[in-house]
C-alpha cells in the first residue's frame, strides 16, 4: 500500500455479537493519527503510530472499555498536507479524536480544522509555543512537552557542565526557533553564534567548517530524524565528537541512534524520557515494544503509547460518552494514567509538568550505543509560556 493512501488499522470491530444478542453497545470511538510516514522523518512516525497501536493491542484492541479504530495517514512532513488530512479526518471520516503529529510546522497548520470543529487534539509531540501560551485551546492536550522545554534543561546541562560559551544550530523552522530560544533561557554562558540552516538539508560540511574557526567551548545542535544522523555522521568525520562537546536535544534519540550506533558515543542529550527509566510502566512498555517490533522504543514511541493511555483513560471516566465535551476535557485534564515518565500532571495550558533528564549516549551491558538517563536536569518543570494560556 503507498504511503500516499490512507491507512485504516482496525483496532476492533463494533460488538456486533452483542447487538445481535439485544445488548447495547456504543458506536465505535474513530480516531485520526496524523504523522510522518515518509521521508526524512519516517522513522519518527513510524514509532509514533506503533507506540499507540501497541497501547490499543494491551488494552483488548479497545481504548476506555469501547471498540475504535485507528485512522493512520502520512503527512509527508507538509504543512498542506496536514491541513487536508485534519479536514478530510474531521468532516469525512468524523474522527472523535486527532493524535499524533511530529513536526511543529505539520502541527501549526493542521490544527485549526480540528480545533475549529471542538474535536479534542492529542498533541504526542510537536508543542509549538504559541499553542503552549497565547494561542491555547481547551481541546488541545500534549503528552510531549512545548519545544523550549526539550532545550531549557539542555541549557541547564551546558550551564553545569561550566562551557563558556557556546555555538547553537538549528533548522529554519517553528520548532528550530523554539529550541534555541529554549536552550538560551538557560544557559548562563555566552552564545558566540546561533545557526538556521534549511529544514530536511542533509550536508552540514560547510556549517561545520565555520564552527571550527569561531572554536567555541561546546556546541549545541537540534535536528530530528534523518537530518541528525547526517549531522552527527559529518560532525565525527571532522573529527570533533569527543574533542568539541556536543550536546543536542531531538537529534540523538531513539529513532536516529539506530544509524548512528557507536558514531554517537559520548553526546550528552536532554529528554522527558529514557528506556532505562526505573518505574514500572516504562519498562513493561520498553520490554512489550521490543518484543513485537524488535527495536528499542524511541521517545516518540513512549509519548504516543501515553497518547492512547491518557484517551483510555478519559473514556472510561465519561463511559464512552464523547458527546460530552465537557465532561470529556475534565477527564482529559485529570491523567488519570500510569505515565510511562513516572509522575504525570497537566499545567493550566494542557501541557505536562514532568521531569527532564540529562540522557547520555553510552555502551549498554551488552556493548551496544544505548541512550541511558543520568540525571534529573529539571524537576517538575513548567514551561515558560502558560501564564499567557487564558482558557
Amino acid at each position: 500500500m503507498s504511503l500516499h493512501v490512507k491507512k485504516l488499522i482496525s483496532a476492533s470491530i463494533v460488538a456486533l455479537g452483542a447487538a445481535a444478542m439485544g445488548g447495547a453497545a456504543h458506536a465505535e470511538i474513530k480516531i485520526g493519527l496524523i504523522t510522518t510516514l515518509s521521508g526524512g522523518g519516517a522513522a519518527l512516525g513510524q514509532d509514533q503510530l506503533d507506540g499507540f497501536m501497541l497501547a490499543v493491542e494491551q488494552n483488548g484492541g479497545k481504548l476506555g472499555g469501547e471498540d475504535v479504530t485507528v485512522i493512520s495517514e502520512d503527512d509527508q512532513m507538509k504543512p498542506e498536507q496536514g491541513v487536508q488530512i485534519a479536514r478530510k479526518m474531521v468532516n469525512n471520516d468524523k474522527v472523535d479524536f486527532v493524535t499524533g503529529i511530529i513536526y511543529s510546522n505539520v502541527m501549526m497548520a493542521a490544527r485549526k480544522p480540528i480545533l475549529d470543529a471542538k474535536v479534542f487534539l492529542i498533541g504526542s509531540n510537536a508543542g509549538p509555543s504559541p499553542m503552549t501560551g497565547a494561542e491555547c485551546s481547551p481541546y488541545f492536550f500534549s503528552t510531549s512537552w512545548n519545544n523550549d522545554q526539550l532545550h531549557e534543561g539542555a541549557g541547564e546541562i551546558a550551564t553545569k557542565l561550566g562551557y563558556k560559551n557556546m555555538y547553537l544550530m538549528a533548522p529554519n523552522y517553528q520548532a528550530g526557533k523554539d529550541a534555541l530560544a529554549g536552550f538560551k533561557r538557560f544557559y548562563k554562558g555566552e552564545v558566540l553564534d546561533e545557526v538556521y540552516t534549511q529544514i530536511g538539508q542533509m550536508d552540514y560540511s560547510v556549517e561545520i567548517a565555520q564552527l571550527q574557526q569561531v572554536q567555541p567551548d561546546a556546541v549545541y545542535v537540534m535536528y530530528p530524524g534523518s537530518m541528525g544522523v547526517n549531522f552527527v555522521k559529518q560532525y565525527r568525520q571532522a573529527g570533533l565528537l569527543g574533542k568539541l562537546p556536543l550536546i543536542s536535544a531531538a537529534t540523538i534519540d531513539g529513532s536516529t541512534l539506530p544509524a548512528l550506533q557507536d558514531l554517537a558515543l559520548g553526546a550528552i542529550t536532554n529528554a522527558p524520557w529514557a528506556p532505562n527509566l526505573d518505574n514500572p510502566q516504562s519498562k513493561q512498555f520498553v520490554e512489550a515494544f521490543q518484543a513485537k517490533y524488535n527495536r528499542v522504543p524511541s521517545q516518540y514511541a513512549a509519548q504516543s503509547y501515553d497518547a492512547a493511555n491518557l484517551i483510555d483513560s478519559a473514556l472510561r471516566k465519561v463511559n464512552g460518552d464523547v458527546k460530552d465535551k465537557d465532561a470529556l476535557r475534565k477527564a482529559l485534564e485529570a491523567a488519570d494514567f500510569k505515565s510511562i515518565r513516572g509522575e504525570f500532571k497537566y499545567n493550566t495550558n494542557h501541557f505536562p509538568i514532568t521531569d527532564w533528564y540529562r540522557v547520555d549516549v553510552v555502551k549498554d551491558e551488552n556493548g551496544k550505543a544505548a541512550l541511558h538517563a543520568v540525571d534529573v536536569v529539571l524537576k517538575d518543570h513548567k514551561d515558560a509560556y502558560y501564564e499567557q494560556c487564558k482558557m
